[in-house]
C-alpha cells in the first residue's frame, strides 16, 4: 500500500510518501512551504513588478495569500478572480468585490498584461515533478489534512467551524468521524476543492482537518485512559481530551494569542469542564465544546506536538512531546495514514 499523506498548514506542507513495503524510517518525507505561502510569494512578486494578477484554480487556504491580495490592491494594481479562487479570500463574493477584486466568469481568460496565478492547496504537478527527479512517482491514493472553516457567507466562520466540531462530539466523538473517505460534507468547501483535485474513478482520497489529524498521529503509543493532546501549529492551537477512540472535549485558539501560563490554565480547565465557548471565542479564538469532563487529575498524560511546541517547554504541567516514528513534523501525516487504513479497511 502506498499513500501520499499531506498535512497542509499555514507555514508548511508536511509530506509523507507512505509505503508499507518499507520500514517507515525509509519512507520519503518532505517539509515544504505551504501553498498559501507559495501563492502569496507569487502575488508579491507581481506587486513588485507592477503587474495585475488573475486568480484561477480552486478554493484554498487563505491567510498569507489573502494578505498578499489586499496588499496588491493597496498598491493600486488590479486583481481579477474566477469565483472558486475568489472564495479563498472570503465566503461572500459580494465582500470580495467590495475589497476591489474584479470577479470574472469561469470561462474568462486572463486580461491582457495580467499574470495568471493558479490557486490550489495540493499542487500535484509540482509534487509529481519533484518525485520524478528521484525516479519516484505519485501514488494513486491520497490522505490530506487542511483546516476548513466551512462555507458560511452569512455568519462568523469561527462559529460555523465550531458548530461542526460540536456536532461530531455530540454524535459520539469517535476519531473516525473526523475523517472523510472519497466524499466530504458539502459545507466543507476547502476539503471539497482538494477532493475534486485528487479524486479519480479508481483511487481513494481521505480528507481531515489538520487539528484532528495531528491528534490522531500524536496518540500513537499513548497510555490507556484519558489524555490531553496539545497541537500548537503555526496559525492555530487545538487541544483535545481523548479517551481511547473518543474525543471528549476540545478548544481551538490562535497560536499568536497563547503563551505557556495561559495554555497551562486552558488545558486544566478544559479537562475539568470549566472552559466554555464564549470565553475562547470572545478572546479571539474559535471556540470550545466539552461533551464530557474527565477531571485534570484523571489525565494520564499531556501530549504536545506541533511546530510551535516550544511554547510548552516551560510548562508547569508534566508534558510529553510527541514524535511518532521519530519525526514531530509528520505527526499529522502519521495520523492521516492510520485513519486512511482504518476507513479503507472498514469500507467506509
Amino acid at each position: 500500500m502506498q499513500i501520499m499523506a499531506i498535512d497542509v498548514g499555514k507555514g508548511t506542507q508536511d509530506i509523507l510518501l507512505y509505503d508499507d513495503a518499507q520500514h517507515i524510517e525509509n519512507n520519503i518525507k518532505m517539509v515544504l512551504p505551504s501553498q498559501t505561502q507559495i501563492i502569496a510569494q507569487r502575488i508579491n512578486l507581481a506587486t513588485d513588478a507592477g503587474r495585475d494578477v488573475f486568480l484561477t484554480g480552486t478554493t484554498m487556504g487563505g491567510g498569507p495569500s489573502g494578505k498578499a491580495v489586499r496588499e496588491h490592491i493597496r498598491a493600486e494594481l488590479k486583481v481579477y478572480a474566477r469565483p472558486d479562487a475568489a472564495l479563498t479570500i472570503n465566503d461572500n463574493l459580494e465582500k470580495v468585490a467590495q475589497m476591489g477584486v474584479t470577479l470574472v466568469g469561469e470561462a474568462d481568460t486572463a486580461p491582457r498584461g495580467a499574470e495568471q496565478i493558479e490557486m490550489c492547496d495540493v499542487d500535484t504537478h509540482a509534487l509529481g515533478t519533484a518525485l520524478r527527479l528521484f525516479e519516484t512517482q505519485l501514488p494513486r491514493d491520497f490522505a490530506v489534512a487542511v483546516q476548513d472553516h466551512g462555507e458560511a457567507p452569512d455568519m462568523s466562520n469561527r462559529v460555523f467551524r465550531f458548530r461542526y466540531f460540536r456536532e461530531l462530539l455530540e454524535q459520539g466523538g469517535e476519531l473516525e468521524r473526523f475523517a472523510h473517505l472519497n466524499r466530504v460534507p458539502p459545507h466543507l468547501s476547502r476539503m471539497q476543492a482538494v477532493m475534486d483535485t485528487l479524486r479519480h474513478q479508481d483511487n481513494n482520497v481521505l480528507l481531515m482537518d489538520t487539528g484532528p489529524a495531528a491528534i490522531c498521529g500524536a496518540l500513537d503509543g499513548s497510555p490507556d485512559g484519558p489524555v490531553a493532546v496539545v497541537n500548537i501549529g503555526n496559525g492555530h492551537t487545538l487541544v483535545a481530551v481523548v479517551d481511547g477512540n473518543r474525543m471528549l472535549a476540545l478548544f481551538e485558539h490562535h497560536t499568536r494569542s497563547v503563551d505557556t501560563p495561559k495554555l497551562d490554565d486552558l488545558v486544566k480547565r478544559l479537562c475539568d469542564g470549566e472552559l466554555d465557548f464564549d470565553e475562547v471565542f470572545n478572546d479571539g479564538g474559535h471556540g470550545c465544546h466539552i461533551q464530557e469532563a474527565v477531571g485534570f487529575g484523571n489525565i494520564r498524560s499531556v501530549i504536545v506536538t506541533g511546530p510551535n511546541r516550544n511554547i510548552m517547554a516551560g510548562s508547569s504541567l508534566d508534558v510529553e512531546f510527541a514524535a511518532p516514528h521519530g519525526d514531530m513534523m509528520l505527526t499529522g501525516c502519521f495520523g492521516l495514514v492510520e485513519m486512511f487504513k482504518k476507513k479503507v479497511g472498514q469500507g467506509q
